[in-house]
């Protein structure tokens, strides 16, 4: 067991290697078909500061998805179509530190873990290579339901109405096959910008599982998904590459602050400020979306 939690840990760290690197020369393409401007594509302190306070509240278990799509969407600095590959890119080496802390700190069955890891990383290269490519209107639609979701478990952990859990660190056969399942599908989600903490949690709870022992499998399916799918991203180039820096530039250190410094904090009120920012950030998402449909219809000429 133990070695398969070493294997892993060495997996998630190679990826994040490879993943820096495809990134930077990713960033160097960019730059250079913009005319060799890269005083233009440095982060600002904004986008920093977002990646900071997301990240740091993710490792505290708020989530950084919502989060980070509400701020794009009320600050208006990323395009719509352009939020899911933003957050999956910039968002990636983050969450990859974060599986890397809580894989080597909490005990879970190793065959669980690695299984539930595989079946994410399969969703997400699925769901990645469908997201990357659709249009503006389907990605506003599916990140209005993605942020009424997020806000609907934010909710449910504020009322305590999360399934205890059991004692667990492992599942019998059958629970197995359906948690493996369950997380194929979180995996494809997840690149639409709907978190898989949420639903990952509750599902091992119900199925009997510690809850703590959730934590490493959320955390490391969440990064290795991250980094499979920002691959899929870079090639389309659908994401916002200033954001994105901003992101991992902030969110790095935001982990480790909040990880091994800070450790917990009095996140009630927060947390439901944060429920009631998110449904106004999905309601106005679905508003876009559905001020598109008309346009193009009021735009038609009337026929006599």
């Amino acid at each position: 067991m133990i070695h398969a939690r070493i294997v892993l840990l060495i997996v998630l760290a190679a990826m994040s290697v490879f993943f820096a690197v495809r990134w930077i020369a990713a960033a160097a393409a960019r730059r250079r078909e913009a005319h060799g401007l890269p005083a233009s594509r440095a982060p600002g302190l904004t986008s920093i500061a977002i990646g900071f306070v997301t990240n740091f509240f993710d490792t505290l278990g708020i989530g950084s998805f919502a989060t980070t799509t509400t701020t794009y969407k009320v600050l208006r600095l990323v395009p719509d179509e352009q939020i899911p590959g933003t957050m999956i890119v910039g968002h990636a080496l983050p969450a990859t530190l974060q599986a890397l802390i809580f894989i080597a700190v909490v005990n879970v069955d190793s065959t669980l873990l690695l299984a539930m890891v595989a079946a994410s990383v399969a969703g997400g290269w699925l769901g990645a290579g469908v997201v990357s490519r659709l249009s503006r209107r389907p990605i506003q639609r599916g990140m209005g339901v993605a942020l009424l979701a997020a806000a609907f478990f934010m909710a449910m952990s504020q009322l305590g109405w999360f399934p205890s859990g059991g004692t667990a660190i492992g599942l019998p056969l059958l629970a197995f096959v359906l948690a493996v399942i369950v997380n194929f599908v979180l995996g494809a989600l997840l690149m639409l910008g709907i978190g898989n903490y949420g639903p990952c949690l509750v599902l091992l709870s119900l199925l009997g599982m510690d809850p703590r022992a959730a934590f490493p499998i959320m955390m490391s399916t969440g990064g290795l998904v991250i980094m499979v799918g920002g691959l899929k991203f870079m090639n389309t180039g659908r994401y916002d590459l200033r954001a994105a820096l901003g992101l991992v530039m902030g969110g790095l250190p935001g982990v480790l602050i909040a990880a091994l410094i800070v450790k917990s904090l009095p996140l009630g009120v927060l947390r439901w400020m944060v429920v009631a920012v998110v449904i106004y950030a999905a309601v106005e998402m679905l508003r876009s979306a559905r001020a598109a449909d008309v346009e193009p219809a009021a735009a038609q000429p009337a026929h006599s």
